[in-house]
């Protein structure tokens, strides 16, 4: 009799990454000449959320884009920012928030469970908290819903990862 093979979809992120990434991100807007004397911020607040508070909203967009490219340079996803509304702060400044997406929704879940049975591969998904395990007697079609997933990450909000290949 064959044996069950599974593994986990998970949607996570390194922390110590991230807390890397925020401080080079730090470091830049001291030395560049454009955000030198901005009086610019980043701050992460307990793995939750990333709060950018500068002048006006140019400074803001190019914090931004260097947070992404730190974050890329550091295999992090740039899915995990979730943008909050834009909100003036205290001497004319503004503030974005980022929420931090980890684990997988309830909705995403069961988005991602039916995709795989809407492929018609042979394995069993079933939800289990913030992650979905995907069982099957077969590696190649672990292999294929893997693969399934991956060409349709665009379609995912979250990043996606694969865990607990067994």
């Amino acid at each position: 009799m064959a044996k069950e093979c599974s593994f986990d979809v998970v949607s996570e992120f390194n922390k110590q990454e991230l807390v890397n990434a925020v401080d080079q991100v730090k470091r830049d807007i001291i030395s560049r000449f454009d955000l030198k004397n901005s009086n610019s911020e980043i701050e992460l607040e307990a793995d939750k959320t990333i709060t950018i508070t500068t002048s006006d909203d140019m400074k803001l967009r190019n914090i931004l884009d260097i947070l992404q490219t730190k974050l890329v340079k550091r295999d992090l996803s740039i899915k995990i920012l979730d943008p909050q509304t834009m909100e003036n702060a205290l001497g004319g400044k503004v503030r974005q928030v980022y929420k931090l997406r980890k684990g997988l929704t309830q909705e995403l879940a069961k988005k991602i469970v039916s995709d795989i049975k809407d492929s018609k591969i042979k394995v069993q998904a079933s939800i289990q908290g913030d992650q979905v395990r995907i069982s099957g007697k077969d590696k190649d079609d672990l292999q294929a819903v893997i693969k399934l997933l991956r060409d349709n990450s665009e379609s995912y909000d979250y990043p996606l990862q694969f865990q607990n290949y067994r």
